[in-house]
């Protein structure tokens, strides 16, 4: 077992363990540790916490101070320097005529290096861009090639259902969606109706899958056969949110569809069809071969 506390560097950021060497941190604060890029300030998202050794990543970085005046004044300097680094790699883009989009800009605590997140459709050769801003900044440059949800996740904004990213809001990392999980849902496929603002699946389609795996377990499919309390029919249709089958009688009984509760319903082993009987009856059973 070991005390960790947990940082965020981004407000949606992924959280890191790192040990507190022996100082109590609260959550909401600001604190200097030392990462693999180095100094680094990030927020306290978890307050001091033991936790077993197998969920640690060794060697575990260690926190170096609790964030001071002087350290937060450097933290918005360095916001200030990377709008204007912003600016004046923009323009170098329009004039190196790269097919790359600007998202982003990002100077360590320390200043020794800037960090600026692109998008591209394809791989960019950015090599005399790199000797460019390093000669104006005079300081190590990193370009990092990012994807469109991630682009998402930095810039924000709203999305269909009115509320801010769920990406820039609380989702730490992107979970994989797939069409899969719409049609299990019934929802539209239309892609402009399933697709968020980054022009990829709503990550909110992963939020109730769970749910719907398990009512669709427990809900009879369409054309399930069932005894109900008024005879046997089928599933003709269900809702797996109510709870609610509609069923299709059989011709005999000449009654029109019905809705009832699934829990109303006895699910029926299922019949052969009249072809799949008759092939039956064809074939000959086999005769064993006695004399060997």
């Amino acid at each position: 077992m070991a005390e960790v506390i947990s940082v965020r560097f981004q407000d949606a950021g992924k959280s890191y363990y790192f040990d507190p060497c022996g100082q109590t941190m609260e959550k909401g604060q600001k604190v200097i540790v030392q990462t693999a890029r180095g100094m680094e300030c990030g927020e306290v998202s978890m307050e001091n916490k033991t936790v077993p050794d197998d969920q640690l990543v060794s060697p575990l970085k260690r926190v170096v101070r609790a964030a001071t005046e002087e350290d937060l004044r450097r933290l918005e300097e360095n916001k200030a320097k990377a709008e204007e680094a912003f600016q004046v790699c923009a323009r170098k883009i329009t004039e190196h005529k790269l097919d790359m989009k600007l998202v982003n800009v990002e100077y360590t605590f320390d200043g020794g290096k800037i960090l600026f997140y692109f998008t591209a459709d394809g791989r960019v050769d950015f090599r005399t861009l790199v000797k460019d801003l390093a000669g104006t900044f005079r300081t190590r440059i990193e370009l990092r090639q990012i994807g469109v949800r991630d682009e998402a996740k930095m810039l924000g904004g709203l999305g269909i259902c009115g509320q801010p990213f769920c990406c820039s809001r609380f989702l730490g990392d992107f979970q994989p969606v797939s069409i899969k999980m719409a049609k299990e849902q019934g929802l539209s496929l239309n892609p402009t109706k399933i697709s968020g603002t980054c022009g990829r699946l709503m990550c909110c389609l992963k939020y109730e899958q769970d749910t719907y795996e398990f009512l669709m377990k427990c809900t009879p499919k369409n054309g399930t056969p069932v005894e109900t309390p008024d005879g046997r029919g089928v599933v003709a249709d269900s809702n797996l949110l109510t709870g609610v089958c509609r069923v299709r009688f059989d011709k005999e009984l000449e009654q029109p569809d019905k809705s009832y509760p699934k829990d109303a319903l006895r699910i029926l082993p299922r019949q052969p069809k009249p072809e799949q009987r008759e092939k039956g009856k064809s074939q000959k059973p086999k005769q064993e071969d006695r004399g060997k």
